[in-house]
């Protein structure tokens, strides 16, 4: 069934419309914030969406109604905007020029110096002020994941989000206009598909699923963006055209996520955030882990099936949900296959998804409580970094033998994969020190990983070897320490 087109991308700046119809693929929010509105607040640091010095409110109608999360503008794209609500730190102060409580805070509290982060800090505190007025240490520090400063030292920045979270403010804009927003934002939803080709090339932002299948079906070679978290520094650092696109984050058919007793589905569009609560409920010791995956803002923008689609082997969900045995389903116009996920990576750059085939959604089974599961991060920085090493175990003991496992690993090899001669050298045997230290050699014959800035070979290898024996220790009960300051897991 075709859908009427609509040659415009349409959402709110702070209090006013926005219509455009000459807009390029690659045009970054933060550019049109800055260079085409004059809204010079938000800043530009890193250009790759990791010290949030861009960090923005985008405000979007889902399941849960109107829902508002931090974003990096650096990396996030004009196209992706239609029937959202954008909100920049121009928009915090009151009509009459009085600051906003959680800024006056920052200023009370000596909560900046040279200035330049602070846009994006405050925009991350006060996202953190508008869903609770009792804020605890460890929500403000998981707030702030996503913003970098090197001048304060975070003390004082810490001390101002408590002070804040303490004051209400029945005058805030966000709190006061929701309702008039919901139906603005209501309006601009017109079931219609954006459609917008410029000299830089085409865009197109699908009405639903089905028209998503039949655009890609008619431009099989075209970019799709989810979350923009990867895609988003193929423009800003490697200047690649990404034309002609595909914008899907406004698909809420493809943000569902369901649960039944035989486990969890998420669809392709779920963001990390909109997977947190029911990832945690259903996996509970991937709460820690999830927590680490990049800050705030990565995790309100990025995708778990864009991470999948993408195929990097620093990806940090394909480790644990291969552990899990996961599948992943894909599209095709009407058709769909399912495949186990580990069967999707086939090599570098490449995974078993043909032109105009899309992932669509990933099927964890429910955990069986009699196994033993965990799935750790090695990063150079604990929070918002990209993993050296990432490592998921799954193990069913019996008789204090081991009946089923499943090792998987990301950054050791081209695609994340399994540790086949480590599984084998653990299948059938004692679940005991001994097995565990005869085994870690095995890795050698699994994995050949590669020296890069993040980490050398032979320290990828002892980090895995290390980390099956963690696991081991854990399943004894055991407590590990994680030296702060070293290469922490998670």
């Amino acid at each position: 069934m075709s859908v009427p087109v609509r040659k415009q991308i349409r959402f709110i700046l702070n209090d006013r419309p926005i219509s455009l119809d000459d807009i390029a693929p690659d045009f970054t929010l933060l550019d049109f914030l800055r260079i085409d509105q004059r809204l010079t607040g938000t800043k530009e640091g890193c250009a790759e969406g990791d010290c949030g010095a861009c960090t923005v409110l985008v405000g979007r109608l889902g399941t849960d109604g109107l829902v508002y999360e931090t974003v990096n503008a650096c990396i996030r794209f004009v196209g992706s905007l239609d029937a959202c609500h954008v909100v920049t730190i121009e928009h915090l102060a009151a009509a009459d020029g009085a600051l906003h409580p959680v800024q006056q805070a920052m200023v009370d509290r000596h909560g900046s110096q040279c200035g330049f982060c602070t846009p994006g800090i405050v925009m991350s505190l006060y996202d953190l002020w508008l869903e609770t007025n009792d804020a605890t240490p460890a929500a403000i520090e998981k707030a702030l994941q996503g913003n970098l400063c090197r001048c304060t030292g975070y003390e004082t920045i810490i001390e101002a989000a408590k002070a804040a979270s303490a004051v209400a403010s029945n005058d805030d804009r966000l709190v006061a206009g929701r309702t008039a927003m919901k139906a603005r934002l209501s309006e601009l939803r017109d079931g219609a598909r954006v459609e917008i080709e410029t000299g830089k090339g085409t865009m197109f932002v699908p009405a639903t699923v089905d028209d998503l299948a039949d655009i890609l079906e008619a431009n099989p070679e075209a970019t799709i963006v989810a979350g923009s978290t990867d895609v988003g520094l193929w423009v800003t650092k490697q200047f690649r055209s990404i034309a002609p696109v595909v914008f899907i984050n406004n698909l809420v058919e493809l943000k569902q996520i369901s649960e039944t007793a035989e486990g969890l589905t998420l669809g392709a569009g779920a963001s990390y955030s909109d997977a947190f609560e029911a990832i945690a409920g259903r996996y509970p010791t991937m709460r820690g882990f999830w927590e680490r995956i990049g800050g705030e803002q990565v995790r309100n923008m990025g995708t778990v099936g864009g991470n999948i689609a993408n195929g990097s082997p620093i990806g940090d969900t394909p480790p644990p949900l291969i552990a899990l045995s996961a599948q992943v389903t894909l599209r095709k116009g009407a058709g769909e296959r399912t495949l186990p996920l580990e069967d999707f990576f086939i090599d570098y750059g490449k995974q078993d998804r043909q032109p105009g085939e899309f992932v669509s959604a990933v099927h964890i089974p429910a955990f069986d409580e009699s196994r033993k599961f965990a799935a750790y991060k090695i990063s150079k920085r604990r929070d918002e970094d990209i993993s050296a090493v990432c490592g998921a175990f799954n193990v069913k003991l019996e008789s204090g033998r081991v009946a089923d496992i499943c090792i998987a690993f990301g950054g050791m090899a081209a695609t994340p994969k399994r540790a086949s001669a480590v599984e084998g050298a653990l299948l059938n045997q004692p679940w005991s020190e001994e097995t565990i230290l005869a085994a870690m050699e095995k890795f050698a014959e699994d994995y050949q990983p590669l020296t890069d800035w993040r980490a050398t070979a032979d320290y990828r290898l002892l980090v895995a070897r290390n980390l099956l024996r963690r696991f081991f220790m854990e399943t004894q009960g055991e407590t590990v320490r994680i030296e702060r300051f070293e290469m922490a897991g998670a």
